[in-house]
């Protein structure tokens, strides 16, 4: 029988699974494998410091073969192997991928696309979220795993499915949406305000006329798109909450996770991250991607903001992944540099896919901790120098926090409604536009913190705001409020153009943004072309521009020059508040940036440094973590500690190419 529900209590959290280390260690699937391995693989995770292991993600069949039936010999002798040798498991519920029987047996657990078909199993994340019979089974598993392993002394922390992220048209999906959009707007007037269903006759005179927004003729209702994707997260996150609760149950003491992918577009995990004891993210950079670090910078300050605090690097790769187009190995040293890049920016548990890299299925060319070479391999012997160096910080770090004067602003929902399919510019992605403003932020050495633009801002000196299409009045009046408090704010175009039902603004932009950057009129967006630029006073601007006028007071930074546009505001600034009409070139916008901060007290945690190193601060510890393939030196007025290699630094200090120093006073 469950167990009854706990009174309120203190969440725990991620300290209580590392408990003054830093996790390292990744998914083991041994069920792979032959039993007789096993006390092979606990040699040499014990040689790579391995001190956790996800455990049972993909294992439902496993656990399950048949309706009913219970197999937990083999995780019994496992949990207690790995206990034996000092090895903590992160125990996973296999609900991310259900046996063969469970969609033969119950079609309706299969989810269908919007074109009506449905996906079957032979992959994974082939289920319904709206499917009771899905849910019924997931959480009878999930039920037996928390009372069996829930006090079992291996275990700490809980890992809910895997990588939420499926949608779903079918019949069941769609008798949801209509509770859910009952939920929200009461009535069916409210619902035809919202999605202004008097554009092409489509008013809903009966909530069994709503479908999920399957393929249609000509564009979608856009405001329907938007409802689907929030009612698609927050059936997701139901799923989630299910079973988190069971396990809560059995195990209050031990933190719950789920792991995110990367500015993935399918749920608000801003919403998702309250409802975690610990916040991981899965993130695979493209080693040949110059700007690989600065992606993985990017997922982790916005992972580190979710989580307020330390969080957790669920899945990276040792080597080669296997969904590109080439599949590229790590170069000496760069599986090293980007784990601690991570620790730098907040991460106190740094694991992979997988322990031991698969011979047989989807992803056997998808590199592990111990890869096909074995431990004579390359990456296993990088895997073991990680594994000495992460034990060997980690009591100066783990726990520790970073703190920024900066924070770039973010939200799901305003992605969504500025992705409809009837937009001006098919070349604008709110993605690429963010990620060039993290780029230019992160390239002039200034760490930022990410935030929700409801959020209280007012312990930053500056605020950034890439792009925001859709916000709502409280957003718009904390942008406000925060200017009018002292803070700086400098925003780019297409910001504010929509309420949170995707209705355009009057006058094409919010009036109290309006006002706040100085416009006096928006006459027009101006798309630009692939490839496109515009001269703006000495820099080029790419992907947009804009037909605005200024209001006397304000000051034009920059005037577009030639074309339409001639002589009107590129970069506006009044007071405070500084708008951007067009996206200038790279360097332009880090240097405007840099200068805009600068000016505002924000300033990056060393001087004099090269372009291609990256300073974090962490509590006291100083990282510097060199991107670039040759070695440099880098100024460190004062004496340090260098806690990777125990060596004293005085005044300067010389980084092997992906080379990294840990420093302290």
């Amino acid at each position: 029988m469950p167990l009854p529900p706990l009174p309120p209590r203190v969440r725990p959290a991620l300290a209580d699974a590392t408990r003054g280390r830093i996790l390292f260690g990744g998914d083991y699937n041994p069920e792979q494998w032959p039993e007789e391995t096993w006390p092979d693989d606990i040699r040499l995770m014990r040689e790579a410091g391995v001190n956790s292991v996800t455990v049972g993600v993909f294992s439902w069949a496993k656990l399950e073969p048949r309706p009913g039936e219970r197999q937990f010999g083999w995780l019994d002798r496992l949990l207690e192997l790995l206990h034996e040798s000092g090895i903590g498991v992160v125990l996973a519920t296999p609900t991310a991928s259900p046996p063969p029987w469970l969609g033969r047996l119950h079609p309706d657990t299969l989810p269908v696309d919007e074109d009506g078909r449905t996906e079957w199993w032979g992959g994974r994340q082939h289920f319904s979220h709206s499917s009771d019979t899905y849910r019924h089974h997931a959480a009878a598993i999930t039920e037996d795993l928390a009372a069996r392993y829930g006090s079992h002394p291996a275990l700490t922390m809980w890992h809910i499915n895997n990588e939420y992220c499926t949608y779903d048209h079918s019949d069941r999906a769609a008798a949801r949406f209509r509770d859910w959009l009952k939920q929200r707007y009461g009535t069916l007037d409210a619902l035809n305000t919202a999605w202004g269903t008097a554009f092409w006759s489509q008013g809903y005179g009966d909530w069994a006329e709503i479908h999920t927004p399957r393929r249609a003729h000509y564009l979608r209702n856009p405001s329907q798109v938007l409802d689907f994707k929030r009612f698609t997260s927050d059936m997701l996150l139901e799923c989630y909450r299910a079973e988190r609760d069971i396990v809560r149950r059995y195990s209050p003491h031990i933190p719950v996770t789920t792991n995110f992918m990367p500015l993935w577009e399918g749920v608000d995990a801003w919403r998702w991250a309250d409802e975690e004891d610990v916040v991981s993210v899965d993130l695979y950079p493209d080693p040949r991607d110059p700007l690989g670090a600065q992606h993985g910078a990017l997922v982790q300050d916005l992972t580190r903001s979710q989580a307020r605090g330390p969080w957790m690097l669920m899945e990276q790769a040792a080597g080669p992944v296997n969904w590109r187009g080439v599949n590229h190995p790590k170069p000496r040293g760069l599986n090293r540099l980007w784990s601690l890049q991570a620790v730098a920016r907040g991460a106190d548990a740094v694991c992979y896919f997988q322990w031991r890299q698969s011979r047989q299925g989807a992803e056997k060319f998808h590199s592990g901790m111990v890869g096909h070479a074995g431990e004579e391999g390359r990456t296993y012997r990088e895997v073991r120098r990680i594994g000495a160096e992460l034990a060997r910080i980690a009591p100066e770090v783990t726990g520790t926090h970073t703190v920024n004067d900066l924070a770039i602003l973010h939200d799901w929902h305003s992605w969504w409604a500025g992705a409809h399919e009837g937009r001006l510019s098919g070349e604008v992605d709110y993605a690429q536009v963010l990620t060039a403003w993290h780029r230019a932020l992160w390239e002039s050495h200034l760490t930022a913190d990410f935030a929700h633009p409801e959020h209280d801002l007012t312990r930053y000196c500056m605020v950034v705001v890439p792009q925001l299409y859709a916000l709502t009045d409280a957003a718009v009046d904390n942008l406000v409020a925060y200017v009018h408090q002292g803070g700086t704010l400098v925003s780019g175009f297409l910001t504010g153009i929509a309420d949170q039902d995707d209705r355009v603004r009057p006058g094409g932009m919010d009036a109290r943004l309006r006002e706040l950057f100085g416009i006096g009129t928006l006459h027009e967006w101006w798309p630009l072309e692939a490839g496109e630029t515009v001269r703006c006073g000495g820099f080029g601007g790419t992907l947009w521009s804009e037909e605005i006028e200024s209001v006397e007071g304000a000051e034009v930074v920059a005037a577009y020059e030639g074309g339409e546009l001639d002589g009107l505001p590129a970069v506006l600034r009044n007071g405070r508040a500084w708008y951007l009409s067009t996206l200038p070139e790279p360097s332009h916008l880090r240097e405007l940036l840099a200068r805009i901060a600068a000016q505002a007290g924000v300033r990056p945690p060393l001087d004099g440094l090269p372009p291609q190193v990256e300073a974090v601060r962490r509590g006291e510890a100083l990282f510097l973590l060199n991107h670039a393939r040759e070695s440099v030196t880098v100024p460190v007025p004062g004496t340090h500690h260098d806690l990777l290699t125990g060596a004293k630094v005085t005044d300067e200090v010389t980084l092997d190419r992906y080379g990294a120093a840990v420093l302290k006073p």
